[in-house]
């Protein structure tokens, strides 16, 4: 009973922080580009980084992760709280973090930032060799 009781209650706030989020911006998904600005491959700084890796740098915050495609398992789907930090080896993923101000997100080593400090949506695409 209280488990059911749990579900209703986060997915009505689930529900609640998608009907009120802002707008979207222009182009908000980002991905790793495969090129550096001056036509050279890019390299990552680290080749054993994870594809993903979050860490909740502010207050706690709403993070989706998802294998991309339509059948994809769904990865991690609710709050993480300061300090904690997830890692997922799987590739390609869909990535939305509800308080991007919040959180540090590295894909294959590199930080990339969310400019607008709001809703934060990333792709990770599998990593070209």
């Amino acid at each position: 009973m209280v488990a059911a009781l749990t579900l209703v209650v986060v997915g009505g706030l689930a529900l609640f922080n998608a009907l009120t989020a802002p707008a979207p911006g222009p182009a908000p998904s980002r991905a790793i580009s495969d090129t550096a600005t001056d036509g050279a491959t890019a390299t990552p700084s680290d080749p054993t980084a994870p594809p993903l890796q979050i860490t909740v740098i502010g207050k706690p915050t709403e993070v989706f992760v998802k294998v991309s495609g339509s059948g994809g398992a769904v990865l991690q789907r609710g709050v993480l709280g300061p300090g904690e930090t997830r890692r997922y080896d799987q590739v390609p993923l869909d990535v939305v973090v509800y308080d991007s101000s919040s959180v540090e997100v590295r894909i294959y080593g590199e930080i990339v930032e969310d400019p607008d400090g709001g809703r934060g949506e990333w792709e990770v695409p599998e990593r070209r060799r």
